[in-house]
Order: structure tokens, then C-alpha cells, then sequence
């Protein structure tokens, strides 16, 4: 049999039920030019059952943490020439696969469109509806902000090879695909390359998602007294860009009805005021 030329890169902790459903939707696209590769990170509780479940799925564990660290192993893992990057607890589009095969040839790195779904019955906690409004505008990111996510993510090892690794302890997702940018390489959105992303279902969820990236987005800000006093202004300005946000939630047509208006509102609120905390905090040098 000819090699693969592509392998779908699969970071995977401790979520067996996730894990599984990503790869029943993987299974509905055509694999047959590529290799399925999950790296655990050595998850208490080895996928062992998942792992007999999809015999033709490449199971290898990382045991340093993080998803930096499995993603690279993963590249280590195959000799593919292209890169599938897609997280554990997505839902791959039936057509994905082929999808990333059609835009490889088109930009260096190629991110798609992540639609959030709730795994709760309705209607919506705050959480969720503050979710469906706000989370992942990977359009936004690509083509306003200028980095891609790496849960639906299409690139080449030869562009990997070139920008280095994800590195661990900052937002790697915006790490490596600025460096990525920063060397040439184009970075391009694509509506047609869709996967979905469950919701966080409360606010425990959704504060523990914000205060993983706010530390990470710190990372990469910089600790000079200049970058602390300018993350600082940045904090002050989180109450007012929930004022400024407001209406974009009550215009939604991804909520139902003003029950869910509000509370995804009252999150909006919550969660900025939450966050100024959080980075004054960091911007006096202490932890969060």
C-alpha cells in the first residue's frame, strides 16, 4: 500500500466519550489516504476501550503534558507530508477530510469554521449561550487578529518543520501560528472546512477555559514594566467592552428567546469583570 499523504493529529486527555465520538465522525469521511494518529497524554485512564473500538487508529502516549507536546509528537510520529490538526472533543464535518485535502494546495496554513453545539438539553445555561454567540470566530482570528487555532487546522510538514514546534505554557495556538506568519508563510480562513465544538455548560466551565487563557494570552504579552502597565490598561478596558458587546448578544439569532438574551448577558458581564481581575492581577506580578 502507497504511504499516507496526510495524518490527522489528534491531542487527546482523559476524554474517552469525547474522543470517541470524534472518531465516529472521522470514520464518516474517506480515509483512505490518511493516517489517524490520537496521542494521549498520558491520561490516568489509558482510552484502552476507545482504542479497541478503532483498530485502524494509531495510539501512541506522550507522557510530558500539555497539547503542545502531544501535537509535536504526533508530527514525530508520521512521515505525511500534510498536517490535519483537529482536538479531541470536536466533530469533524462528513467532508473534512476531502475538504482538507482541496485547500492544502491553497495557503501555507489553513484554518476553518468551528460551529459550537451544546450537549445539554435546552434551553441554554448562561454559559452555553454566552458560547454560542462569542466562541470561535476563527474568521475573526485569521482574518482580523492574524492567528489560527489548532482544532481544525491544515498545514504541511515542510511549514511545521520550518516554524519549529508548539511550545507549552503559552496560548500555542496563537504562538505558532504568528511564528508561522512571522516567517511568510500565508495563513488563509476557509467557510467549507467545518468542524463543531461542544459548549461549555456552566460557568465552572466556562471560568476555567477563560483563566487557562488568560494565562496563556499573558504568556505571550510580554512581562517588560512597559507590557505589564499595557496589559494593565487592557484589563480596565474589559468592563467597557462588555457594554460594548451587549448588543451584539441581544441581536443574535443564535439564541432563543430573551431568556437566553440574558443570560448570556449576564455572563458577558460576569466573565469581563472576571477576567479584569484576573489580569490586574498578573500585571502586578502575582498569580491567578
Amino acid at each position: 500500500m502507497a504511504p499516507p499523504d496526510a495524518a490527522i493529529i489528534i491531542p487527546h486527555y482523559n476524554d474517552p466519550e469525547r474522543l470517541a465520538r470524534c472518531l465516529t465522525a472521522l470514520t464518516r469521511n474517506d480515509l483512505s489516504r490518511v493516517e489517524v494518529l490520537v496521542v494521549d497524554n498520558n491520561s490516568p485512564t489509558p482510552p484502552t476501550e476507545v482504542q479497541t473500538r478503532f483498530p485502524d487508529v494509531r495510539f501512541v502516549v506522550e507522557r510530558e503534558k500539555g497539547a503542545a507536546a502531544a501535537r509535536n509528537r504526533g508530527v514525530a510520529e508520521t512521515d505525511a507530508p500534510l498536517l490535519f490538526f483537529i482536538d479531541a472533543d470536536c466533530v469533524a464535518a462528513d467532508d473534512w477530510v476531502a475538504k482538507a485535502h482541496e485547500v492544502a494546495p491553497t495557503a501555507d496554513l489553513i484554518g476553518g469554521r468551528v460551529d459550537v453545539f451544546d450537549e445539554t438539553p435546552p434551553p441554554r445555561s448562561g454559559a452555553e449561550a454566552f458560547e454560542a454567540v462569542f466562541a470561535f470566530n476563527f474568521q475573526n482570528y485569521i482574518e482580523v487578529q492574524g492567528f489560527t487555532g489548532s482544532g481544525n487546522l491544515v498545514t504541511t510538514r515542510e511549514v511545521f518543520e520550518d516554524v519549529g514546534g508548539f511550545r507549552g505554557g503559552v496560548s500555542e495556538d496563537l504562538d505558532w501560528s504568528t511564528r508561522a506568519v512571522s516567517n511568510g508563510h500565508k495563513l488563509i480562513y476557509r467557510e467549507d472546512l467545518v468542524v463543531s465544538h461542544p459548549s461549555r455548560s456552566d460557568w465552572a466551565a466556562l471560568r476555567h477555559k477563560w483563566r487557562r487563557l488568560t494565562q496563556e494570552l499573558y504568556g505571550v504579552n510580554g512581562n517588560t514594566p512597559r507590557d505589564r502597565m499595557k496589559w494593565a490598561v487592557r484589563a480596565l478596558a474589559m468592563p467597557i467592552s462588555a457594554i460594548v458587546h451587549t448588543p451584539k448578544v441581544l441581536s443574535s439569532d443564535k439564541l432563543d428567546g430573551w431568556v437566553e438574551r440574558l443570560r448570556a448577558v449576564g455572563t458577558l458581564f460576569r466573565l469581563r469583570f472576571q477576567r479584569m481581575v484576573w489580569m490586574l492581577r498578573q500585571a502586578m506580578g502575582q498569580d491567578i
